[in-house]
């Protein structure tokens, strides 16, 4: 009878491990849970991502980037898919995945059951070799009775890492568009600034030839050579502010070595003839941000994590431990081994500790992560009101500068030039209608830069990776090559 229960006894921990979920496919398959991020990508901003783990991989992306800036003047759309397919911190935060889903794996794994062996009475002459082996299983029965929940919040933190990734990588294409629009602007600027020095040149020269002359005071030529000593220092202060927005570019690119050797636009492309109506921008912005999906999870999370911790409030640890002593007697000049089982269960008895204060915690965190929801909720919706505000006003504002100061600028330019072949108007009075428009097409590139950061941080809104929380490049019209070699 005694042989019989041996088995039992040592196979009930065993018996635990056995009752453990099969670890589900999802977390056990190479690159987990990318495809799931991959596949909300090209709805958001039209562009592919990858997940390099090999060298081979590496390799094959290095020259596809090659391809695509080595000595080319890159459009906005280029400078975003390098980025998804270079950028190595958003490698980082898809390697994240990877990591959640190997967590939650381990989560879905039994735990192992811990064996040890003992031997009393070492070198008993009386007995030869020992007196007495013990062996012993430990396992932990709240592994088993708890593997259910802890997989549930492993599995929420595994989709909450995968949609972090989505959301990082919709806030690097958000923020690789806005730095392309930096950079080409800045260009734009050094090209009307240039112009406006050569005017100011002239304006210099002449002015020290007149007062040579003695036909133009002191008071003069010191206006013309400061004007002229001001737009040189804007002009170097442009050129510096261009050099910085293209480097930017670059590192969002994650470009180095010979691939810097690219190019950016002289200037932006025209802005489009209409802007459209976004209808229900709240309700697209609720429906589409990954970041609020993130805080939905975050609550989930904190849920299951309550559960769990209102079900081990009393015992927080409790081990079963089976097991068996062989202990060999002399008895009659014969040897006789006596085999006696084992059973103990290990518990910490809650005295000091009730677990209240873990309820408390638990319940806390709950309702902490329950406003985070809430504010995120609010602030999604205001995000997309004001963005879609800011794209019309900022395409009203460019389109101001571009159909009405401009022009009007060309014609005081133009009728200045008539009335100096007449000889009504001097060179000084020419020059000034010459800067004057020159600083009115600068103004208007300005505002040109400003509708298309709208029209990207508008997408931000709706999807996410923006400043508030999410973003990726802007709707309607493509930014290409402005045109010109670039720079």
């Amino acid at each position: 009878m005694r042989a019989s229960k041996i088995p039992l006894v040592l196979g009930f921990p065993l018996f635990l491990g056995a009752c453990a979920t099969a670890v589900p496919g999802i977390y056990t398959e190479p690159k987990a849970g990318f495809a799931n991020v991959a596949s909300q990508i090209t709805p958001a901003i039209g562009k592919r991502t990858v997940f390099a783990e090999t060298q081979a991989e590496n390799e094959a992306l290095k020259k596809q980037v090659h391809s695509m800036v080595h000595q080319k003047t890159i459009s906005a759309d280029t400078a975003v898919q390098v980025a998804l397919l270079n950028n190595k911190g958003l490698q980082a935060s898809y390697a994240n995945v990877g990591l959640s889903a190997a967590e939650a794996w381990q989560q879905s794994t039994p735990e192992n059951p811990i064996v040890s062996i003992g031997v009393l009475g070492i070198g008993a002459p009386e007995l030869g070799a020992y007196r007495a082996i013990e062996g012993l299983i430990r396992s932990n029965v709240l592994d088993a009775t708890t593997r259910k929940q802890r997989m549930a919040i492993a599995d929420a933190s595994f989709r909450q890492a995968q949609l972090n990734a989505v959301n990082d990588t919709l806030a690097l294409a958000n923020q690789t568009r806005k730095a392309w629009v930096d950079a080409v602007a800045a260009f734009e600027a050094v090209s009307y600034l240039r112009r406006a020095k050569a005017t100011s040149d002239a304006g210099s020269e002449l002015a020290m030839r007149l007062g040579e002359t003695g036909a133009l005071n002191k008071a003069g030529q010191a206006r013309e050579q400061a004007f002229n000593a001001e737009l040189a220092g804007q002009l170097a202060q442009a050129r510096l502010n261009a050099t910085r927005s293209k480097e930017a570019l670059t590192r969002l690119m994650g470009l180095w070595g010979t691939e810097v050797d690219y190019y950016v636009p002289d200037a932006l492309p025209a802005l489009p003839r209409s802007v459209g109506r976004v209808t229900d921008i709240e309700a697209k912005a609720l429906r589409n941000r990954v970041d609020l999906r993130v805080a939905k999870l975050g609550l989930e999370a904190q849920a299951k994590a309550f559960g769990l911790t209102d079900q081990t409030r009393i015992v927080s640890d409790l081990e079963f431990i089976a097991g068996f002593e062989a202990e060999r007697e002399i008895e009659d000049g014969e040897t006789e081994t006596v085999t006696t089982p084992q059973v103990e269960v290990e518990f910490a008895i809650p005295i000091y500790d009730t677990g209240k204060a873990r309820m408390r915690k638990a319940e806390l965190s709950y309702l902490q992560a329950a406003n985070v929801l809430a504010e995120k909720a609010v602030n999604v919706r205001s995000e997309a009101r004001g963005a879609e505000t800011s794209y019309h006003a900022a395409y009203k504002i460019a389109r101001h500068y571009r159909d009405v100061l401009v022009p009007l600028r060309t014609t005081v330019e133009e009728e200045g030039l008539l009335s100096y072949n007449g000889m009504i108007t001097n060179t000084f009075e020419l020059l000034t209608d010459v800067r004057e428009k020159l600083g009115a097409s600068l103004e208007a590139a300005n505002a040109k830069r400003e509708f298309y950061m709208a029209q990207a941080d508008l997408t931000a809104a709706i999807y996410g990776g923006g400043e508030g929380g999410g973003g990726a490049g802007g709707e309607g019209a493509t930014l290409a090559a402005g045109g010109g070699a670039g720079h």
